[in-house]
């Protein structure tokens, strides 16, 4: 089964650039080798350049596996954290409901 190509609109994929390159620095910062990172990630060394890329094939777990590696976990839960628009979506509709 082939897996289909991730495709982002430039804005987007910058993000996902910055992302690798927080996490290329990240791994500097400590002093690790891309091996080293790699093999403690349970990932392939090219996964890992990808990472540090942005590349949007990657999958989650790989990312996550990374930065659990780089002690830095708990950013994962910082994900969709803040739903500001689903929080104003709701209040509308909460809103609307009370003029009923």
């Amino acid at each position: 089964m082939q897996s289909k190509k991730q495709i982002l609109l430039p804005k987007f994929q910058k993000i996902l650039a910055q992302t690798g390159e927080n996490i290329k620095l990240a791994r500097k910062r400590r002093s690790l080798t891309t091996i080293q990172v790699s093999e403690r990630a349970g990932i392939d060394r090219t996964t890992l350049y990808h990472i540090e890329k942005g590349n949007p094939g990657v999958s989650f777990g790989a990312y996550f596996n990374v930065l659990r590696v780089l002690g830095l976990q708990d950013d994962f839960l910082k994900l969709a954290a803040d739903d500001e628009f689903g929080r104003k979506l709701q209040d509308l509709k909460l809103l609307s409901s009370t003029k009923k």
